[in-house]
This record gives structure tokens, sequence and C-alpha cells, in this order.
């Protein structure tokens, strides 16, 4: 699995790849969200970069056996710490963890996959207060 510098564009475009994939199905609703709500931007890259870090997101996922669809999560429990641990920006953090909530929520349904992204993220970065909190949209 490739390693992105901390709170990089990267990194944070991966967490959004995760979420993107921990459905089993990279949908078109969901591309279209990401390029409705310029996720691209929000996140300080270009749109091709961004859907660049998910096809090699995909890549690492298959070259390492860990892409398994009929999982909760695409990724074993190390690499998703690994993952998480590449953001450390508080703000950031908490921007990811609204952005994802949103793609999770796209097609009406968070699926079982998604919620474990979802929880590990509140989990990993420490957002416990914040879930009690209502949303602000980023």
């Amino acid at each position: 699995m490739r390693s992105y510098p901390v709170n990089s564009p990267q990194a944070a475009a991966r967490i959004v790849a995760l979420t993107v994939v921990a459905d089993g199905d990279i949908g078109d609703a969901e591309i279209a969200w990401l390029d409705r709500l310029v996720v691209h931007e929000r996140l300080g890259l270009a749109r091709l970069e961004l859907h660049a870090v998910l096809d090699t997101f995909c890549e690492d996922l298959l070259s390492s056996g860990q892409l398994q669809w009929a999982d909760a999560c695409p990724v074993d429990e190390r690499t998703l710490a690994d993952l998480m641990g590449e953001i450390q920006d508080p703000a950031l953090r908490l921007k990811l963890l609204r952005l994802c909530v949103e793609l999770a929520e796209v097609d009406a349904r968070v699926d079982e996959g998604e919620s474990t992204v979802l929880a590990a993220a509140v989990e990993y970065w420490g957002l416990h207060p914040e879930m009690s909190r209502p949303s602000s949209r980023t």
C-alpha cells in the first residue's frame, strides 16, 4: 500500500476512496456526487488527481489481496489504522468525516462497509464528541 504525506490532499482523498469502495460497488451515483460537490477542489486536488487516487487505491487493494467485496471493509485493521493515521489535522479529520458521511448516504442507505469506515474514522480520530453535535456542512 502506498503511503502519502500526513495531511496531504492525496491522503485525504484516499479516505474518500475508501468510503467509495467500502460498499463493494463504485457506483455512478458516488462518482457523480464526487464531481457535483467538487470534492476534488475541497481537498485541494484537480478532478483527475482525485480519480487517480481512487484508481491507485483500488490497484493497491488488488495487489495486496485485500479487496474482498464480501468483507465489511475492504482493508484489514492494520491498513485501516495506517490510512487513518495519515490524517492528523483535527479540522481535516472533521471535514473528511462529514464528506464521507455525505458520500455514504448518497444512495439513501449506509451499507455495512461504509458504516465500518465511518466508525473507524470516529474511533481513530477521536471524534466521538463531534458526533453528538449538529452538522454544519463543509
